[in-house]
């Protein structure tokens, strides 16, 4: 029994001892397998690496094929993809090809010109928007003639209409100044350490000489940019002269005016809607109806007025001290032609002139002085009177209320299209849109003679000359008055009489019409 017993023990020890053999064998292959584990998971986790590295790269490629293909798809994807069938909508097509206009730009930009800076020029442009729009034409000449840095200009915000406007809330201050960069160097504001020393007052201010031939900014204006670096000229209306500029600096003028002085999108839109508006009823014409309480104080014209509205012009005349001219005779005004015609002289020349009763007239001025009353002979002659704030929702126009320059962009914009534009008075807007109609074509535009007019209708009604007469005159006196080609009228020694340069630009136009009649001196 105890020998069994013996047996069993050694039994037992030996499977303990085999067991633990075979546990010890298990614990090497298990420790050498963690080694190879571990040298997998380190081999593992490298390829891992290796392919999120992989994935990486080929993102970033795969990411700039796309900004390349969509780049070349900009450029020429209009033009592949103009014969395959479309299932987009006529909006969602042109929405896929609207580009920004600096995008625009970009591709058409002209060439940098490359000049000596001989320094920098601001400016401060006085009185409306058309006197302003003249008066950086001009400055953008002589800052390229100078060879200068033109800073954008400064507009008018002290004038009567007091409007805060900045450049950029009327004009496209990014094509202003990319479309002349091959002419002028155009900065929105002076570098810094220029823009502390202005800031300190260190700057020269000077009001230019009117009338100024360009010598004389070469001469004197020059130098002082050269010793003070930066010269602010702080009156730029009419301070180039009408004639005897080289041939380059006319047509830099023009370039400005009818190119590079784009009004901002919101106002071009908005002035397309109107002529759109107008257009799906006929042809119309614009009528520059200047007979606005600030033009009848200024011009000391009260014709038709009765005596509180004499008396209330009177008092306004004297409130701007800038206005120098206070004691005014009006009927030897209005007879020298010096007078806007009156709404009723207005529809007495209209229908003279057999312009049709039935045509859309388009207002474009701001509130007519008298009103209703002032207005009811013209209203009867030609019914169908139209203004913006009669075609537009006053939502449209709330963006420009208070903003009389942006208004007058707006009926700029709808004068350049009508089919015949008529001012009646020869102020800073009315020449301008001449020389842009006769720069677009020699559009229709009706000059009118008022020291003749005015004349005509006074025998008129005065029963000197029967309506069939009155009307034969009208017609004789206008027939070439109409903005045919002919050359300015130059005056030497006498600016303010000669034709202005903007409302002629002769030097511009198709050279065809440069040999046209000239006018005698």
């Amino acid at each position: 029994m105890c020998r069994i017993e013996g047996d069993m023990e050694e039994r037992e020890r030996r499977r303990r001892r085999w067991g633990l053999g075979v546990m010890g064998l298990k614990g090497t292959t298990l420790g050498d397998s963690r080694v190879e584990k571990l040298k997998s998971s380190v081999i593992f986790s490298g390829s891992r690496m290796k392919l999120w590295m992989i994935r990486a790269t080929t993102m970033v490629l795969l990411w700039t094929c796309l900004v390349q293909m969509t780049t070349l798809g900009e450029l020429w994807g209009p033009r592949v993809l103009k014969g395959w069938p479309c299932c987009f909508s006529q909006e969602s097509a042109a929405a896929l090809v609207v580009k920004s206009p600096l995008e625009v730009l970009a591709r058409v930009l002209p060439p940098k010109r490359v000049y000596k800076n001989n320094g920098y020029l601001m400016v401060s442009c006085n009185g409306g928007l058309n006197q302003m729009r003249a008066a950086i034409c001009d400055m953008v000449a002589i800052a390229r003639y100078l060879n200068v840095t033109l800073i954008v200009p400064e507009l008018d915000k002290t004038s009567f209409w007091a409007d805060p406007s900045e450049f950029q809330d009327i004009f496209d201050v990014d094509n202003f100044i990319m479309s002349l960069r091959d002419e002028v160097r155009i900065l929105r504001e002076l570098p810094p350490r220029l823009k502390r020393r202005v800031q300190l007052g260190m700057i020269y201010t000077m009001p230019p000489i009117s009338w100024s031939d360009i010598s004389y900014y070469h001469n004197q204006v020059l130098p002082l940019i050269r010793k003070y670096k930066v010269v602010h000229l702080n009156r730029t209306d009419a301070r180039l002269a009408n004639n005897g500029q080289p041939l380059e600096i006319q047509k830099l003028r023009c370039r400005v005016n009818f190119s590079a002085l784009k009004f901002t999108p919101q106002i071009e839109e908005l002035g397309k809607k109107v002529i759109r508006l107008l257009r799906q009823k006929g042809p119309f014409m614009v009528l520059h109806l200047r007979y606005e309480m600030d033009m009848l104080a200024f011009s000391g014209c009260t014709q038709g007025c009765n005596k509180e509205e004499v008396e209330e012009l009177t008092r306004m005349r004297y409130a701007y001290p800038w206005w120098k001219e206070k004691i005014i005779n009006s009927d030897l005004k209005r007879r020298d032609g010096l007078c806007p015609l009156t709404p009723e002289e207005t529809a007495f020349t209209l229908r003279a002139l057999d312009i049709d009763p039935s045509i859309q007239v388009y207002i474009a001025a701001g509130e007519i002085y008298g009103g209703t009353r002032r207005m009811a002979s013209l209203t009867a002659a030609y019914p169908n009177l139209v203004r913006k704030e009669t075609l537009l929702e006053p939502s449209e126009l709330r963006f420009f209320q208070n903003h009389s320059s942006q208004m007058a962009a707006l009926d700029y914009l709808v004068s350049l299209e009508s089919d015949i534009f008529v001012p009646t008075y020869d102020g800073n807007m009315a020449k301008v849109v001449e020389g842009h109609r006769r720069y677009l074509g020699f559009k229709k535009t009706i000059l009118l003679d008022r020291k003749h007019l005015v004349d005509l209708i006074d025998q008129y009604n005065a029963g000197f000359l029967t309506w069939d007469e009155f009307s034969a005159a009208v017609k004789e006196a206008h027939a070439e008055r109409m903005g045919n080609p002919t050359k300015r009228l130059v005056i030497p020694d006498r600016p303010k009489e000669e034709d202005y340069f903007y409302s002629n630009p002769w030097e511009c136009l198709e050279p065809s019409n440069e040999d046209e009649t000239s006018s005698s001196i």
